[in-house]
């Protein structure tokens, strides 16, 4: 076996452990997510490590297609949504690459979202998927996020604005309201949220209320690996190497921040459709104030 090949599969199982990291990391943070919420409203909750049992339990099980499925889309989608969430780890969290093109792997979630809603066939499916798309509207947040960190460092390569904090301090300081932004849209990403539409119980579990065994799997091991790249990203984005270089304290960092989200969600209704979207392009507006004082200073 050539140097060439030994390098390859180096990277791959490089790969396939970091994956592995995300996924435990994020699952369990999921499942303190979901402990904190129950202690606030005064229940015991399931274990910690509850979400990592599910996520096992549904892998070991059989694919079910119900009849009205529409195959092969019905398949696609679920890995789909593990393909988008890995490789916005890798862009992301590895190689520290463009912010632009985890923008891109966002709104790609959206339409997987959507895909994954309708190809069920089922009607509780399909109103996930439709909520989905018009969900899409309240992220506006990410792309004014984005500009304004733009328009600040003058770059859009995640290493830049790193070390664009190290000689200049934390962005949280200088974006408050950006930052703040940011952070309502890891509150409406996580389980039980307010802004939570896709997943409203009212309609079941919305995009994936069909898709059960190793698919629904394939989504648990997506959602967890999507938390913990989102919570790393706003750490990386408005905190910097403050944290994001010292490994121990990006996981303090990632379990203070879903701790808070989780009291927020513990204490708030689920909003309707239409004033979670509006409330969060309203908040998103607000960073057009941290834009102003850029441009007065």
């Amino acid at each position: 076996m050539d140097m060439n090949m030994l390098s390859s599969v180096s990277s791959i199982i490089d790969a396939l452990s970091y994956t592995l990291y995300a996924f435990l990391i994020g699952g369990l943070l999921l499942g303190f997510h979901r402990k904190t919420i129950a202690r606030v409203q005064g229940r015991p909750g399931p274990p910690i490590i509850q979400y990592l049992i599910h996520t096992f339990k549904f892998y070991i099980k059989e694919i079910t297609f119900p009849i009205t499925a529409g195959n092969p889309l019905y398949l696609f989608v679920a890995l789909m949504d593990i393909m988008v969430w890995m490789s916005a780890l890798f862009v992301g969290v590895v190689f520290e690459s463009s912010l632009l093109i985890l923008v891109g792997l966002y709104v790609l979630q959206k339409i997987v979202e959507h895909g994954c809603g309708l190809s069920s066939g089922s009607p509780y499916g399909k109103l996930g998927g439709v909520r989905s798309v018009f969900s899409a509207a309240a992220e506006v947040p990410l792309f004014a996020v984005v500009g304004i960190i733009y328009v600040l460092t003058h770059s859009l390569m995640i290493g830049d604005i790193i070390n664009y904090q190290a000689v200049n301090g934390p962005i949280l300081f200088k974006l408050p309201l950006a930052a703040f932004a940011f952070f309502i849209l890891l509150v409406s990403k996580a389980p039980n949220s307010p802004f939570g539409i896709v997943k409203d119980k009212c309609i079941v579990s919305g995009y994936i209320t069909e898709h059960f065994g190793t698919l629904e799997s394939i989504i648990l091991i997506s959602d967890a690996i999507a938390w913990f790249v989102l919570l790393w990203l706003f750490i990386a984005l408005f905190i910097g190497p403050v944290l994001i270089l010292n490994p121990l304290l990006t996981l303090v960092g990632m379990v203070a921040l879903t701790f808070i989200i989780s009291m927020i969600c513990a204490i708030t209704p689920l909003l309707t459709p239409n004033h979670s979207v509006m409330l969060q392009i309203l908040i998103a507006s607000l960073t057009m104030i941290d834009l102003l004082y850029m441009v007065v200073h």
